[in-house]
């Protein structure tokens, strides 16, 4: 009998784990020769992203030297020196000022993570303009490069939960502003590969790590005995560690014209059925709000398989870790994913 792997027991532990390549993350690194930008490295994903993908490529490279740059504003100075102790190159920048991205340095493969959801209700044009604007600025300034861009599963409409959810040849029917603009940031790297860049665009839905995410979001309000949403009866979700590994795995699909994924975890979750669960191991039963609905948020994923390795982190041990971490007390991003909206108002 295999034994689950124990809960991180702090930040670093975490981290430490979010940032693990596997094999395939680094043939990936391997058929893509080259200095890697990451842009917009400073957020949720990015630190643990760009760990990945030097341990990656140091894998994959031998003796031969390779950069791997994270570019962000870094507003946290721990996030850019963690960065910088793992061996990384920082460069601060601004991606809406055009000058400073065309200073930064050459590179064929480029992740792009930039973007903002949260506020949009409140300041739609900064939304739009870190969401449209600065990718045009990046997609121009390395317009020969292979890109694998961050999007979401909000540019699709609401699917049947008795469905498969949403597919990658289904039309956009984006739902608010954060959504809509979500799409102008895929139609402008669209453009970019007709142009002479290589485009994969990553429609990620719901990755998840102990601070953040839908299951953290679920054990905070059972913790507090707030009332749990039904309003979005069924989630999907991908441990962050996954997510990272998907994005890096896509570079060598990136294509003209562009390429779409759906990235998720590979099965559609009852969110009454999470909460039970998590209630159950944080020894309070969940309280519940809001009727079920018969249409959530749900991405087909059976692109993702027929590409990519499957993602290797159970759904059982992410929710006893995510109990274990709220339990404990352990840091929390606060910044709830609003998972329950259905209105797009973000």
């Amino acid at each position: 009998m295999t034994t689950a792997p124990a809960c991180p027991r702090d930040e670093r532990e975490l981290d430490d784990r979010l940032a693990e390549p596997r094999d395939e993350t680094v043939a990936a690194l391997a058929a893509c020769p080259g200095d890697v930008v990451v842009l917009g490295a400073g957020g949720k994903m990015g630190p643990t992203l760009a760990r990945m993908a030097l341990a990656a490529a140091r894998q994959a490279d031998g003796a031969r030297p390779r950069r791997v740059i994270a570019v962000s504003r870094f507003s946290s100075t721990a996030a850019e020196q963690t960065l910088r102790d793992a061996g990384m190159h920082t460069i601060r920048c601004d991606l809406l000022d055009r000058d400073a991205v065309a200073a930064l340095p050459d590179a064929p493969n480029v992740i792009f993570m930039a973007g903002q959801k949260f506020g949009t209700h409140d300041a739609p044009s900064r939304t739009w303009m870190m969401n449209v604007v600065a990718p045009a600025v990046c997609a121009a300034r390395f317009a020969a490069s292979r890109f694998v861009v961050f999007s979401t599963g909000n540019v699709y409409s609401l699917s049947s939960i008795h469905g498969p959810g949403a597919r990658e040849t289904d039309p956009p029917a984006p739902v608010g502003e954060y959504a809509w603009s979500c799409l102008g940031r895929e139609r402008v790297f669209e453009h970019a590969a007709g142009l002479g860049a290589r485009v994969a665009v990553m429609r990620l839905n719901y990755a998840i790590d102990l601070r953040y995410g839908v299951l953290t979001d679920l054990a905070v309000r059972i913790s507090r005995d707030e009332p749990v949403s039904r309003a979005m009866t069924f989630v999907n979700v991908i441990w962050q560690g996954d997510a990272n590994r998907a994005a890096l795995e896509l570079l060598p699909f990136a294509a003209s014209p562009a390429f779409v994924v759906n990235v998720t975890g590979h099965h559609a979750l009852s969110v009454r059925a999470l909460a039970e669960q998590l209630g159950a191991r944080l020894g309070r039963p969940p309280r519940f709000a809001d009727a079920e609905q018969p249409d959530a948020l749900l991405s087909d994923t059976v692109r993702m398989r027929d590409l990519l390795a499957p993602p290797a982190m159970p759904l059982a041990t992410m929710i006893d870790w995510v109990a274990d971490w709220v339990r404990a007390g352990r840091p929390l991003l606060g910044k709830p994913t609003r998972f329950d909206v259905r209105d797009g108002a973000f």
